[in-house]
């Protein structure tokens, strides 16, 4: 029953929460219940949720499943430290993480967030060099138009003028930044610098396929090719954060497998644990774990989270794993991807509109301007979109039916189309 007053707990509370990426006085629609792919807010409406938990709902809102095996667990133990403790969840789904990601991945360390996760593989591969005679080897090489985390080591890997962290600019030490080798001359580009830098290198890290929180920009599986011959030609460890891409997103279970090749340090996060609770691993292949088996200073990780390997978090992940074996999320993938393209395409040719682009369970209307003035218009047509820097896009569910699917994409072309035609 719709209701005009807000929950008793909303305008005590806004005056006390720090909100992201906005500012203090920012206000938020309150949730209640999610199921699915609907969020149900306290008034009584129901948006479809297009943007499933920050890409990592990918089994929709509090499946059955996931809650089972959590509370299953809770009954058990929520937590206990991992330092000298052991507990099935973690060492299960480890086994089965190094088992169903593609290459020679033989060891994981879990953590709490995708940020995280990435600076861990950072220490990885910075205690790989020492290890193994490389001190001077202290710099990470990264690609223009990347994301890889808000936390302060990660910042630096981030597009300085493109991403979301300029104003941090000059305070650390920058990343060497590539552009991604997408042509001949683009490789020719990336070898003379790594052939310049690998000394100083300890690892290139990239978002295969799909640079998200760039701005969901897409390169080819070749282009992860090139940048794998030349990390081995010049020999530098590869870093591939697959945070939002793995888990069938791209319509593969990673991304990497469209490209048949593997990084030295894999990161995962979002969908790891179905989007319910916060789950991140750092995957190293063998010649990585190797060096840490040697009798070295440096062949202890210096990581330690209070909450790793969290046995709540670790449950939730063994259950959604089990969904991706048991139902078909990769041909619900190819389903979306299909449906997004003939769905989206009206806004191609509007005015206004750079560029319509999907990949998998992502569709993009990318404007040419910043698009978050368009968020407010969004709700009061059922659906929850956020658009931002200058996207509108999708990447909902990959359990969502086609008939809500294409309630999210009218939204799209209802509102994009409105905004194009006020346009001088």
């Amino acid at each position: 029953m719709e209701t005009s007053h807000p929950p008793s707990w909303l305008t005590p509370g806004r005056t006390a929460i720090w909100p992201p990426y906005a500012r203090l006085d920012a206000e938020a629609l309150p949730v209640v219940s999610a199921s699915g792919v609907r969020l149900t807010l306290a008034d009584g409406r129901e948006l479809i949720d297009g943007i499933a938990n920050w890409w990592s709902a990918c089994h929709g809102h509090n499946h059955p499943a996931i809650r089972e095996a959590v509370h299953a667990q809770l009954d058990r133990f929520p937590h206990v430290m991992f330092a000298g403790l052991a507990h099935e969840p973690a060492y299960r789904l480890a086994e089965r993480l190094t088992n169903l990601v593609p290459g020679d991945f033989t060891r994981v360390f879990f953590t709490e967030s995708g940020s995280v996760s990435v600076e861990v593989g950072m220490k990885m591969a910075l205690q790989h060099a020492m290890i193994t005679g490389r001190r001077y080897a202290t710099r990470f090489l990264s690609f223009r138009g990347g994301y890889h985390g808000d936390t302060l080591a990660t910042m630096p890997l981030c597009d300085p003028e493109e991403g979301m962290h300029a104003m941090y600019a000059g305070v650390f030490n920058p990343a060497l930044l590539a552009d991604l080798p997408e042509d001949a001359q683009g490789a020719a580009a990336l070898d003379r610098l790594l052939a310049d830098s690998a000394r100083e290198i300890a690892a290139v890290v990239v978002e295969p396929l799909v640079q998200g929180a760039g701005g969901m920009k897409l390169h080819s599986p070749e282009t992860l090719k090139t940048i794998r011959n030349l990390c081995d030609r010049h020999g530098v460890l590869l870093i591939f954060d697959e945070i939002f891409t793995g888990f069938g997103r791209t319509g593969a279970m990673f991304a990497m497998q469209q490209a048949g090749v593997e990084p030295d340090i894999l990161c995962l996060s979002k969908a790891l644990s179905g989007g319910t609770l916060p789950l991140a691993a750092t995957l190293a292949r063998r010649n990585v774990a190797e060096a840490f088996e040697r009798d070295h200073p440096a062949a202890v990780l210096m990581h330690g989270p209070t909450y790793m390997a969290n046995a709540l978090a670790c449950a939730a992940a063994n259950a959604s794993l089990d969904l991706f074996e048991q139902e078909p999320r990769l041909e619900q993938a190819a389903a979306i991807e299909q449906q997004l393209a003939a769905e989206l395409e009206p806004c191609r040719n509007l005015s206004g509109v750079v560029d319509v682009r999907v990949k998998g369970a992502i569709g993009v209307v990318q404007l040419d301007r910043d698009a978050a003035f368009l968020r407010d218009r969004f709700p009061p047509l059922g659906v929850w979109i956020r658009p931002f820097r200058d996207i509108v896009y999708l990447t909902p569910p990959l359990v969502i039916g086609e008939a809500d699917l294409a309630r999210l994409t009218s939204a799209i072309v209802e509102v994009v189309t409105g905004w194009s035609r006020s346009l001088p």
